[in-house]
């Protein structure tokens, strides 16, 4: 964690604890000694923890600095990749709910324009990305504009997870297919109905006579329980779900 005299960037768990943390590091800031701090967690801080934390403390130097930069670079490069395949108005809802938490969030798709709509939404930063095909970024989310989307599930590192959203059940079933046919992926998981979910596992059987894959596809996303159909409901619930097969 780190502490400015007018701000924080991350965090040891909140609470009277950490409170007491950032009030010891600005006395540090202020000139006094980088002493660590033995807090024990009981009624003495209004907490009923048991045990003791001691906490270490550090003034920032210019080779500090460079060692926690590498530090989070190192952290980014080995996050979990996660594929939203159609910009439309889930996967835009997903990639936002998405986008505070530790994973490399992906967009892809086959439509110019509907890439651009969701650059615009959410407000882009553009910059060099780390593919050739990376158009642009948004804060947390990179984009890609694909004419051919399952090559996108052909590059991607294992453990990855693929959410399928498109415009076109066709193209849905192409990439499903090729997601599930990896089978080292975390999580394949597609929009779509009963109907939808059957058409498929039929498709599958004919087109790549695999109908044992079927058995590692999510669908519907975001679970049966909560019938909810509004956009951010789906995304907050696959979100759950992604997050479960990702982080482990």
């Amino acid at each position: 964690m780190l502490v400015a005299r007018d701000t924080i960037f991350r965090t040891i768990g909140g609470g009277q604890l950490e409170y007491m943390a950032i009030e010891h590091a600005r006395k540090i800031l202020s000139g006094g000694r980088d002493t660590p701090l033995d807090v024990p967690l009981g009624p003495e801080i209004g907490q009923c923890c048991g045990g003791r934390v001691s906490l270490s403390f550090r003034l920032m130097t210019h080779g500090l600095a460079d060692e926690l930069v590498g530090k989070v670079d190192t952290e980014i490069a080995m996050r979990p990749h996660v594929y939203i395949f159609g910009a439309g108005h889930v996967g835009g809802a997903l990639a936002h709910a998405l986008s505070l938490t530790p994973v490399r969030i992906i967009m892809v798709d086959t439509r110019e324009a509907e890439l651009m709509k969701f650059q615009e939404k959410w407000e882009p930063v553009f910059r060099p990305g780390f593919h050739g095909n990376y158009i642009c970024d948004v804060p947390g989310v990179e984009t890609c504009l694909s004419a051919i989307p399952e090559q996108a599930v052909r590059s991607a590192p294992p453990h990855s997870a693929f959410i399928i959203l498109t415009h076109d059940h066709a193209l849905d079933f192409l990439i499903a297919a090729e997601a599930l046919q990896r089978q080292d992926a975390a999580y394949v998981g597609m929009v779509g109905s009963k109907t939808k979910k059957a058409t498929f596992k039929n498709w599958l059987k004919r087109e790549a006579g695999r109908e044992d894959l079927f058995e590692n596809l999510v669908c519907p996303i975001g679970g049966a329980v909560v019938k909810d159909k509004r956009p951010e409901v789906i995304a907050a619930l696959a979100a759950a779900e992604i997050l479960t097969a990702v982080l482990v």
